[in-house]
């Protein structure tokens, strides 16, 4: 799990200041953690994705975006409250869950929603 800038996320994820139409760049479905380092529940919800990282190494990227030094992509995302989770599979379009969400729940998602399996 690592965090990604600006440049990173539009070479990595998706260049949002050049495209209108989503087409993900990546090569393994992705979860997106939006975050600010004085969150207490993004601190809370840090250790469950690096576990997560874990399990699903080599299936889901996990990594993470600093609200506060990326606010342009926060923006581009319409993050209002942190954390956000953008859940990104291979094809179609990415969908987002907001607040600390259970590490169980979590992994209901990337099953149905990113369509892996550990």
């Amino acid at each position: 799990m690592k965090v990604l800038n600006e440049t990173e996320f539009k070479s990595q994820i998706f260049d949002y200041t050049k495209k209108q139409d989503w087409k993900f760049e990546g090569s393994l479905p992705t979860i997106v953690d939006f975050y600010a380092d004085w969150c207490g529940p993004c601190r809370a919800l840090t250790p469950i994705l690096e576990e997560l990282s874990q399990e699903y190494a080599g299936k889901v990227s996990i990594v993470k975006i600093d609200t506060e030094s990326s606010p342009e992509l926060a923006g581009a995302f319409g993050i209002q409250s942190i954390p956000s989770i953008l859940f990104i599979p291979l094809a179609g379009k990415p969908s987002m869950a907001m607040g600390l969400v259970p590490k169980e729940s979590l992994k209901q998602a990337i099953k149905e929603v990113l369509g892996v399996s550990v």
